[in-house]
């Protein structure tokens, strides 16, 4: 069964449009699809700033930073023998209240575990004790439950040194520090439980957030709900960050300030710091770095918080890197569960359904509209939607952004080359092939109708043109045929340039002729105005072309137009198997006497007194006479079309004027009178002069040869 050309096309626009948001959803795209957060994340910035005060942070970080590296007397030591000094701050930090403290960093050995021979013995023995502080604060904060160390999952753990492992009485206080990569290698979900002999064990942040809120993670097969917050999540056993952007969203202290702190004693700054919060101990610095969500949104990291010891140290990192250190995806994790705004994001049914209403409309318009237009509409609904995701993402809801947009980008490409190689074909075909028959508009409404040309026309209100060439067969014989042709061709050729370019539709050629209708086949209500813009513009055109056309070969042409309003029959006429978009009335036949009646006149542009009625007072007419026309009874009123009325100099003006006040003195028989005014401007004015012969004659031959109304008996 044959489908109709609107059918087809609707549903290759259908097609396109679940196609492109197929295509863009599918696994194929998969590493692309992370960048809506990452993307979001950073417009949410930009836009926005931070959400949260970073003195508000549920978790603050203890750096071991690079500035802890060079401060004694841990310059030169090596990490393994910060045990002690990492006890004394550990206390003093649970002493200011902090809620509870995780480690994101593994002492896998003791240094007193060490077998490198010392003397007659060896290290370990010679160290004996080492750890004890380590050790003692350890396990005095895990009685309550308020220190939890890290461990990584894997074929092969790492896990704790011995003795931290009892003194934080096991797996009571381990929990996994392992994150989750996309597979672009870039953080972007947080895992929530880890299975271990096929039990799930909550995270390290899935772990300080609980206690911290002084609950238990109810832990099931549909997800993971802390109190009375389910918290969302698109990957089964994690949840997607909500990174805030900037670098003073997450509170860092340097650890060798906290260190001297502690042994100074401040116990003020340390409760006026860490009351009440989350504290995660962790490297800082060029080792565990990983690209996150937060890529593009990232700032210069360093120690943010007022210092309590040491002095403001000047920052020798003044940009800003792509990557965070570890401790703060942990960090950031916790603040997420703890407020509650975990990233929520859409399943791939519903991305699907955006894309594909996103690709629709941009095959509806690349069917519709012009490529450019639709592109920069499509460009205009893109923003749009791009503000209102980044919004949303201020309520930690996830609209897509690259499915959607890459989806309608496709379409509206592949829409495009559609109508080119397909859909618009027939009417390409059409427009190349009967562009020099038809009015293009005549195609245009043909093609939007959807029905080839057929005979029948309609009645409507056009106004007529005709032009001549003066003298064209006393042109001819001065020229071989071929120069007559250029000549020709370049003056038709810019005739018809000017008459269309005021909407006018040219009819025909008739040798050095031209027929054209304004009001016809588009309408224009202003028909007789635009008639006679071209008129002029035709006459200005020539005037050029005689300076400037070597096709002339210096021949001076002129030309005579007629211009005539009314009622006509414009359509198809001609034979069932060839006919011509034209025009025909009896206001086509009074068009063309009038161009023949400017010979008479010594004019070269004359109108009827309907075309001057339409045409208002933007033009400067002339009132030539009363004529009767050959074939036609009825007398009409002509007018020459002078030129613009503000551009008429004082000179043309009296001239009009003198010539007013004759032709009201000849209709009125006062013929001396007549004879007189017109006289005045005969020597300059071809139509004053025509009429001071007339009245000259009428007064020589009696009353019986004055006749008001002049009859044409020629073409």
């Amino acid at each position: 069964m044959a489908i109709g050309r609107r059918t087809r096309d609707a549903l290759a626009v259908v097609a396109i449009a679940l196609a492109s948001a197929g295509l863009l959803v599918s696994p194929a795209f998969e590493r692309g699809r992370g960048l809506s957060l990452d993307a979001l994340t950073w417009l949410r910035f930009e836009t926005f700033g931070n959400l949260h005060d970073a003195a508000d942070s549920p978790a603050v970080v203890v750096a071991i930073d690079e500035e802890s590296y060079q401060t004694p007397p841990f310059r030169g030591s090596p990490l393994l023998t910060w045990t002690g000094e990492i006890g004394r701050v550990l206390t003093a930090v649970l002493d200011g209240g902090a809620k509870v403290v995780g480690f994101d960093m593994v002492f896998q050995t003791s240094i007193e575990q060490s077998e490198i021979p010392l003397g007659d013995s060896t290290l370990g023995e010679k160290t004996r004790g080492f750890d004890r502080d380590f050790l003692r604060a350890l396990a005095s904060a895990a009685a309550g439950g308020k220190v939890v160390l890290g461990e990584i999952f894997g074929e092969q753990p790492i896990l704790p040194a011995p003795g931290q492992r009892v003194a934080v009485r096991q797996q009571q206080n381990l929990r996994p520090l392992n994150t989750y990569t996309d597979s672009d290698d870039v953080v972007r979900r947080h895992p929530l439980t880890l299975s271990v002999d096929g039990k799930a064990v909550p995270s390290m942040a899935l772990e300080l957030a609980a206690r911290a809120r002084g609950t238990t993670p109810v832990i099931a097969p549909e997800g993971v709900t802390l109190g009375d917050y389910n918290v969302p999540g698109s990957v089964p056993g994690t949840m997607s960050l909500n990174f805030t952007g900037g670098a003073d969203d997450v509170p860092t202290y340097s650890f060798a300030d906290l260190r001297a702190c502690a042994i100074k004693g401040d116990k003020d700054y340390f409760r006026r710091e860490f009351a009440g919060k989350v504290v995660l101990i962790g490297t800082v610095g060029i080792e565990d770095r990983r690209l996150t969500s937060k890529r593009f949104a990232t700032r210069a990291e360093g120690a943010r918080r007022p210092r309590c010891v040491l002095a403001e140290r000047k920052l020798t990192e003044t940009f800003a890197r792509s990557t965070i250190a570890g401790v703060y995806i942990h960090a950031n994790a916790v603040n997420n569960l703890v407020r509650q705004d975990a990233a929520i994001e859409l399943g791939r049914f519903a991305i699907f359904a955006i894309a594909a209403t996103m690709a629709l409309l941009a095959a509806l318009l690349a069917r519709l509209l012009r490529p450019a237009a639709a592109a920069a509409i499509l460009a205009g609904l893109g923003l749009l939607y791009t503000g209102l995701a980044t919004a949303l993402f201020n309520h930690a809801h996830v609209l897509p952004l690259t499915e959607p947009l890459a989806a309608g980008v496709l379409a509206l490409a592949a829409t495009t080359g559609y109508r080119f190689m397909v859909s618009d074909k027939d009417r390409r075909l059409l427009q190349k092939s009967f562009a020099y028959y038809l009015a293009p508009r005549e195609i245009d409404r043909m093609l939007a109708s959807r029905r080839l040309p057929q005979l029948g026309g309609e009645t409507r209100e056009v106004t007529v043109f005709f032009s001549d060439i003066e003298g064209f067969s006393r042109i001819a014989e001065q020229m071989s045929p071929e120069q007559l042709m250029a000549l020709t061709n370049e003056y038709l050729s810019a005739m018809t340039d000017v008459i269309e370019s005021h909407d006018g539709y040219v009819d025909k050629y008739i040798g050095d002729s031209v027929v054209a209708v304004f009001g016809a086949p588009l309408d224009d209500p202003d028909h007789a105005r635009s008639a006679a813009r071209a008129a002029l513009g035709c006459k200005a055109k020539l005037a050029e072309l005689n300076r400037t056309s070597t096709a002339f070969q210096g021949i001076k042409v002129a030309q005579r137009i007629g211009i005539n309003s009314g009622a006509a029959l414009v359509g198809n006429f001609g034979s069932q198997r060839r006919f011509n978009y034209s025009v025909m009335s009896d206001a086509v036949n009074v068009a063309s006497r009038l161009e023949g009646a400017n010979k008479f006149y010594g004019t070269t542009i004359i109108a009827s007194d309907g075309t001057v009625a339409l045409a208002g007072n933007e033009f400067a007419w002339r009132e030539l006479d009363t004529i009767r026309v050959k074939g036609r009874e009825q007398s009409l009123k002509i007018y020459e079309l002078h030129g613009r009325a503000a551009e008429l100099s004082s000179r043309e003006q009296a001239l009009l004027t003198g010539y007013a006040a004759g032709l009201a003195h000849w209709r009125a028989g006062e013929l001396p009178q007549a004879a007189d005014r017109f006289s005045q401007g005969a020597l300059d004015d071809a139509p004053c002069d025509l009429f001071a012969q007339r009245a000259k004659a009428a007064l020589e031959g009696g009353a019986a040869a004055w006749d008001p109304v002049r009859s044409l008996q020629e073409k």
